[in-house]
């Protein structure tokens, strides 16, 4: 995270230098990664940050997909592929449990509890059933009106 902090303040920086300075501090850093490319291993040990800027600035700056020294450009290219898969795949997963009911059907459920206070949940369901609709005895016990006290008991 602080990488990222000092890259935003460079960035501010960068905005008051003139365009001198910034062509010589940019040869300056691409030597500096040479040099490193020369002494690191095979693989560079990357965190997600490092990725994800490197896709954001993939994303926002194609054209400096050929600065990239450290990796390779496609490997940026198929980061942003993956992570592009990623969140498609995560919007379009199938939901579990039971299916929603509209908004209508449950008030014609209260409805139906309301105006027939004798019917209990199967008689419900089967009224609805006989009106062509496909929902579970439980769901109509679910949405009914809940009574304090048994209809007979009243006086």
């Amino acid at each position: 995270m602080t990488d990222l902090f000092r890259l935003m303040l460079a960035f501010l920086a960068s905005l008051f230098k003139s365009r001198a300075q910034l062509e010589a501090e940019n040869l300056v850093l691409r030597q500096q990664v040479n040099v490193l490319r020369r002494r690191m291993p095979k693989r560079a040990a990357l965190t997600n940050i490092d990725r994800l800027l490197f896709v954001w600035f993939y994303r926002w700056f194609p054209s400096t997909v050929g600065a990239v020294a450290i990796i390779r450009p496609e490997t940026v290219i198929r980061w942003h592929r993956v992570g592009f898969r990623a969140y498609w795949r995560w919007r379009s997963r199938s939901r579990v449990g039971r299916p929603k009911i509209s908004a209508e059907l449950r008030a014609l459920i209260r409805v139906m509890s309301q105006a027939n206070l004798l019917w209990g949940a199967p008689r419900i369901h089967g009224e609805l059933l006989k009106l062509g609709f496909d929902v579970a005895q439980s769901t109509v016990a679910k949405y009914m009106v809940r009574r304090r006290r048994p209809v007979w008991s009243r006086n």
